[in-house]
Parts: structure tokens; sequence; C-alpha cells
């Protein structure tokens, strides 16, 4: 999937748009996309550039001090 963290795979998720508070019941269909950041990271001895969510790239970073 191309919108979905490389490290944890959150990927997109469907909701409803907030709606006037009236006695109409319109529901409009979203997306919900996650906040994905580009970090580098090694593997194999290798530096890939991956796109994490900002979790993943916060708790990778905090771990590498």
């Amino acid at each position: 999937m191309a919108r979905s963290c490389a490290i944890c795979g959150k990927v997109s998720m469907g909701g409803f748009n907030p709606q006037s508070s009236g006695s109409n019941r319109v529901r409009a269909h979203r997306r919900y996309h996650p906040n994905l950041q580009p970090l580098v990271i090694t593997q194999n001895g290798n530096q890939v550039r991956v796109l994490a969510c900002t979790r993943c790239r916060r708790t990778q970073t905090k771990s590498a001090r």
C-alpha cells in the first residue's frame, strides 16, 4: 500500500465528517490518513528511506539516543 507505515503497518481508515447540530442527518464519508513522514533507517547495513508514522518515528529516534 502506498499510504501505510513501513514499521507498524498503520493505514488510512474511513469515517464520517463532523456534521452540524440540526435536524438534518447528512453523513459525508471521508478518509482519515496517518501522519506519514520520511525516515532513514538501517536495514542489512544499508540506509533505506521509508515512510513511517510519527509515533514510530518518535520511538525510533528515542531508541537511537
